[in-house]
């Protein structure tokens, strides 16, 4: 992606549960896949993480920075809501990449998920309806 892709991308608008941390993400994102790692299930509560990837560079904190709560290191970590637990994105890929959590984000994304991944460790109780491809561990993993 170019610069000018990305400064002519839509900024969509996400945020906490409790809303204290708010944030602008170019709608440009590469990728976007349902995870069912057993880290991603107990992060989110839920029995999938719907999350999509982008340059970290395109995602900026407007308000409430001070508000989150980050597990990991500087490099690689999940950032949370520090009031209300939300989990908001994951910076991965040697901290150059984000993975948004889709269900922050107020405005909707133009990319929709292309795969289910980690369904190895899928919740046993959650049945996978859809038609979407299924990968054991990451894309390739069959």
């Amino acid at each position: 992606m170019t610069g000018s892709e990305t400064s002519n991308a839509r900024m969509l608008i996400g945020e906490c549960y409790c809303r204290a941390v708010r944030f602008e993400v170019a709608d440009a994102f590469s990728y976007a896949m349902n995870c069912h790692c057993s880290n991603c299930r107990r992060t989110t509560g839920s029995a999938f993480k719907p999350f999509a990837g982008i340059a970290q560079d395109k995602l900026r904190i407007v308000g409430g920075g001070d508000q989150r709560m980050i597990f990991g290191d500087d490099t690689t970590h999940d950032a949370h809501c520090g009031r209300c637990g939300s989990l908001l994105y994951s910076r991965v890929r040697e901290g150059q990449w984000v993975h948004v959590a889709m269900g922050t984000l107020v405005d909707a994304p133009s990319i929709r998920p292309s795969a289910h991944i980690f369904v190895a460790s899928k919740a046993p109780w959650h049945e996978i309806s859809d038609n979407l491809p299924q990968y054991r561990g990451h894309i390739g993993d069959g």
